[in-house]
């Protein structure tokens, strides 16, 4: 009787910033994150998206070094509220405030 071994599935890491394209793109990832209402998972996303233009040239750009934007932007970072404003405007980005849905 012949017995068949089980090929192991493998995957890879899935990594969003890889799938950011465009200002879309960018808008679909924000959207996502705002609706969960959450505030670790909306600076994931954030993280994400300066990934996907380069890290080291947001960085230059917001005139702090890479490291700490890294930092910044980690599940377990604290970005200022002028870092996120900073980096919204360099994306081409501004805050927009709405009223709830009732």
């Amino acid at each position: 009787m012949e017995t068949k071994t089980k090929e192991k599935a493998t995957f890879s890491d899935y990594d969003p910033a890889e799938y950011i394209e465009d200002k879309d793109d960018v808008i679909a990832h924000l959207k996502v994150a705002l609706e969960e209402n959450d505030p670790d998972f909306l600076l994931r996303t954030i993280g994400d998206i300066a990934r996907s233009k380069g890290m080291t040239q947001i960085a230059k750009e917001l005139g702090i070094d890479r490291k700490g934007l890294y930092k910044s932007l980690a599940p377990d970072g604290n970005p200022s509220f002028r870092t996120v404003f900073k980096l919204f405007d360099l994306l081409g980005f501004q805050i927009k405030l709405e009223p709830k849905a009732a």
